[in-house]
């Protein structure tokens, strides 16, 4: 079992910056992809910025310039720098993890692919 725990958010004005973390834990495992979804009221869950495991990174074309993931392989952990936010950055952040865990309950010990989510974070960016 893996777990997703997610820090960082909270209320800041329009063009001010937060810094969202998350740090996976648990079982063994090795990250294929982990980034970071938001979803405002209203509307559905979108992706924000996502770090594969080769080091590329993609952008939603709505925080790209503004936004920076960066991940630290040693502690298993993803940040997401947010600079210049503006009201419609508004929503819960969600941590998401695509994982290969190695599983020994079966017969043969094998890696299994997961997917895994955070329980998600506040930002509020008031105009």
């Amino acid at each position: 079992q893996v777990q997703l725990v997610e820090s960082g958010g909270g209320l800041v004005q329009a063009g001010g910056s937060l810094r969202l973390s998350c740090i996976a834990s648990g079982s063994t495992f090795s990250i294929n992809a982990i980034g970071w979804y938001r979803q405002a009221p209203g509307k559905q869950r979108e992706e924000v910025a996502v770090r594969l495991s080769g080091g590329n990174t993609n952008y939603a074309e709505s925080v790209r310039g503004r936004f920076t993931i960066s991940r630290d392989n040693a502690e298993n952990a993803v940040t997401l720098q947010m600079n210049s936010l503006k009201p419609e950055d508004t929503g819960v952040y969600y941590c998401n993890a695509h994982l290969l865990v190695w599983e020994t309950s079966g017969e043969t010990p094998t890696w299994v692919p997961h997917v895994y989510w955070g329980r998600g974070t506040q930002v509020t960016v008031s105009s």
